[in-house]
């Protein structure tokens, strides 16, 4: 469950993105194969959960490595 909870953005990411592919294969897709990418659902799919991975990652929150250091406490040198 840690492994769920830890990679919950990538993970619905990877769904959405690969149900855009399929989608974007069914609607759009070349029919006549000369498109590596749209012309089998399956590589449509893997390279829309790709896609959905990486810009559903942006939206994870980083934790803040300040400690707590701001403006008035940093030296000037």
């Amino acid at each position: 469950m840690k492994f769920v909870s830890k990679y919950k953005f990538s993970l619905i990411g990877i769904i959405v993105g690969a149900i855009a592919g399929f989608a974007y294969y069914r609607f759009v897709g070349c029919s006549g194969g000369s498109c590596p990418i749209t012309s089998h659902p399956l590589n449509s799919a893997a390279y829309g959960a790709l896609l959905g991975a990486l810009l559903f990652t942006n939206f994870k929150k980083e934790k803040s490595d300040d400690k707590g250091l701001n403006d008035k406490n940093r030296s000037d040198s």
